[in-house]
C-alpha cells in the first residue's frame, strides 16, 4: 500500500508560480483533503503527482521510489475528475471494465473484478445503463469504481463532488470515505468545500497562492489553527484587532477599541495582536449580565442556528451563532444584548507584518 512524499515541488506556467516548494508526507491508507481557494494550486499539485504535469523542481516519491521518470499509465494511480469523464457510448459495465481491458487482463478477471466493483457501488442492476441514463451521483460513483478496478491503491480526486447537488454531494462524500476505508486506499481529495474536507479527512492540507499554509487534523485546523489565514478561511471567525495592555505569564489583557478582554497567550505590552473567536463561542444574553453591550444589526435564520451581527461600542461588528434549540425565540434587530466570550475558545495571533487584509486575502 502506498505512502506518498513530496519534497520541494515547484511548478510555474510562464510568469505564474503555481506551486512553490511543496513538501508533504501522506501515510499509507490516509485520507487527505487539500483545501484552498480557487487558483491556489490544488489541482496543479495532484496533476503533478499523477504525471499529467511535470514539476519544474522537487521530488515525488511513492513508497520511497521517485516517479518522475515513470509514465502516467505505469504509476498505478487512480484519478477521478470533477467533470466525471465517463465514456458516453459505453454502458456502466463497459466503463468499469475499460481499464482492465486496456491492460489486456484475462476475460475471467475482467468479469470478476467488474462485477465486484458494480456490487461495491450497488449498481449491478444498472450495469447496462449508459451514463446519460444515470444521475450525477451514480455517474460519479461509476467513475470511482472504474478507477478502483484498475488495481490502484493511490487515488487522486479532483473536486469529485463539485458538480453535484448539495444533498447528493453530502451523501456521496460519506460513501467515498467508507469505500476508501473498506478497501484500504490512500486518497488525496482536492476540494474548496470546507465542510466536505472537515467531515471526511484524516488530515487537511490548507493551501494559499501555491504554498502549503498548514497541515493538521480537521479538529486542529478548525479549533486551534496556527495561522491567521487558516483561522479565517476554514469556517467563519471574528478577527478583532487590539493591543496588549499587560501580560502575566500565560495570559494577556488586550484592549480592543476601548474594550478589554483576558485571553491565553503571550505578548509584550504595547504589541499589536489579532484576537480570533468563532461565532459559536460568542454568548448572547439580555442586558442583565456583565459583558460587552451591543445592538443586534442583522439576524439570519439558518435552520439549527440563528446568526447575529452585533454592533458594540467603537463600531465593532461581532458575529454570533446561537442554537435555535437553545434559544428558540431568538433576538430581534434593534434589540440590546450583552456579549461574553470564553477564554478557552479565543486565539491570539501576532499582527501580521504585511497587514491583516493581505494576510487573509484569498490571492
Amino acid at each position: 500500500m502506498p505512502e506518498l512524499d513530496l519534497v520541494g515541488v515547484s511548478k510555474s506556467y510562464g510568469n505564474i508560480q503555481a506551486l512553490t516548494d511543496i513538501s508533504l508526507h501522506v501515510e499509507n491508507k490516509e485520507y487527505v483533503c487539500i483545501l484552498g481557494p480557487s487558483g491556489c494550486g490544488k489541482s496543479t499539485l495532484i496533476r503533478c503527482i499523477a504525471g499529467i504535469n511535470k514539476p519544474d523542481s522537487g521530488k515525488i516519491l511513492i513508497d520511497g521510489e521517485s516517479v518522475e521518470q515513470i509514465p502516467i499509465e505505469d504509476r498505478r494511480i487512480g484519478y477521478v475528475f470533477q467533470d466525471i469523464a465517463l465514456f458516453p457510448h459505453m454502458s456502466a459495465r463497459d466503463n468499469v471494465s475499460y481499464g482492465l481491458a486496456v491492460r489486456h487482463a484475462e476475460s475471467t478477471e475482467i468479469t470478476t473484478v467488474t462485477n465486484e466493483m458494480l456490487d461495491l457501488i450497488n449498481m449491478r442492476d444498472r450495469s447496462k445503463a449508459y451514463p446519460r441514463e444515470l444521475s450525477g451521483g451514480a455517474q460519479q460513483k461509476l467513475a470511482v469504481a472504474r478507477a478502483i478496478a484498475t488495481g490502484s491503491h493511490l487515488f487522486l480526486l479532483d473536486e469529485p463532488l463539485g458538480a453535484l447537488d448539495a444533498i447528493v454531494r453530502a451523501e456521496l462524500r460519506y460513501e467515498l470515505r467508507k469505500l476508501a476505508s473498506d478497501l484500504g486506499l490512500t486518497v488525496i481529495h482536492v476540494t474548496h468545500d470546507q465542510e466536505e474536507a472537515l467531515s471526511i479527512a484524516d488530515s487537511v492540507v490548507v493551501m494559499k497562492s501555491g504554498r502549503i499554509v498548514e497541515v493538521g487534523r480537521p479538529s486542529e485546523v478548525y479549533a486551534s489553527p496556527r495561522n491567521l489565514f487558516t483561522a479565517n478561511f476554514v469556517g467563519e471567525t471574528n478577527l478583532l484587532e487590539g493591543k496588549v495592555l499587560e501580560t502575566d505569564g500565560s495570559k494577556c489583557t488586550v484592549d480592543i477599541k476601548g474594550h478589554t478582554i483576558r485571553v491565553s497567550g503571550f505578548g509584550e505590552v504595547g504589541q499589536r495582536v489579532i484576537l480570533s473567536i468563532r461565532p459559536e463561542f460568542v454568548s448572547l444574553t439580555t442586558p442583565t449580565v456583565v459583558g460587552w453591550k451591543g445592538l443586534i444589526k442583522q439576524v439570519t435564520f439558518l435552520g439549527n442556528l440563528n446568526r447575529y451581527v452585533v454592533e458594540v461600542e467603537g463600531g465593532i461588528d461581532i458575529i454570533a451563532e446561537v442554537s435555535t434549540a437553545e434559544y428558540s425565540t431568538g433576538f430581534r434587530v434593534g434589540e440590546s444584548v450583552m456579549l461574553s466570550f470564553e477564554d478557552v475558545h479565543m486565539l491570539l495571533f501576532d499582527y501580521p507584518g504585511e497587514g491583516l487584509e493581505k494576510e487573509i486575502s484569498l490571492e
